[in-house]
């Protein structure tokens, strides 16, 4: 868990949308965020939930998923194991460098560029259509600590705080919530 982060800082790598619901995401040179809703132009924006399996169970649950992040470290992990993956293609809205995801506790703020701030809610729960994309990909995306629990490594999901643009190279500084803090669980 990351202790004294407030000065901490990451960068954007990549950033993507893509409207209708599809596994990868389009690259793009700037997304915008929207204030409580997620990522202009994006399937999974809205005050609910918008992934179809959620909506299924209950399509008035809050969209605690409105911004998916994933660290370009994992692709290097998933690059020396015989994959190939770069930047929107597990679906993410923004791929960072630099900041230890999965690390930050629960309520963590990420500053990104200029005006946008995501409150991050969760971890992403990896999903079968990872296996799709490729074959065995899924396996990678999950590992075990040295107590057996199951270690999630497809990223981070969060809500959007306040508004703004996006653009690779953009800074992102880490605002950590009050203590105590709160591992990630699935969201």
């Amino acid at each position: 868990m990351l202790t004294g982060a407030a000065s901490h800082t990451g960068r954007v790598v990549a950033v993507a949308a893509r409207e209708g619901h599809h596994f990868s995401k389009t690259p793009s040179p700037g997304i915008r965020l929207l204030k409580g809703l997620g990522v202009a132009g994006d399937a999974h924006r809205g005050e609910t939930v918008k992934h179809r399996s959620r909506v299924r169970r209950d399509p008035t649950q809050p969209n605690l998923r409105q911004v998916h992040l994933i660290h370009t470290e994992l692709f290097d992990e998933l690059h020396e194991k015989g994959f190939t993956v770069r930047p929107a293609d597990l679906g993410e809205n923004v791929t960072t460098a630099g900041i230890d995801l999965l690390a930050l506790p629960t309520g963590t703020r990420l500053c990104l560029g200029m005006s946008a701030i995501v409150e991050v809610t969760g971890l992403r729960n990896p999903c079968v259509q990872i296996d799709d994309f490729q074959k065995g990909l899924m396996a990678a995306t999950l590992d075990r600590d040295g107590e057996g629990n199951l270690i999630r490594k497809a990223g981070i999901m969060s809500i959007v705080i306040s508004e703004g643009d996006v653009r690779p190279g953009d800074v992102i500084r880490i605002e950590l919530p009050p203590q105590p803090h709160q591992p990630l669980q699935p969201v």
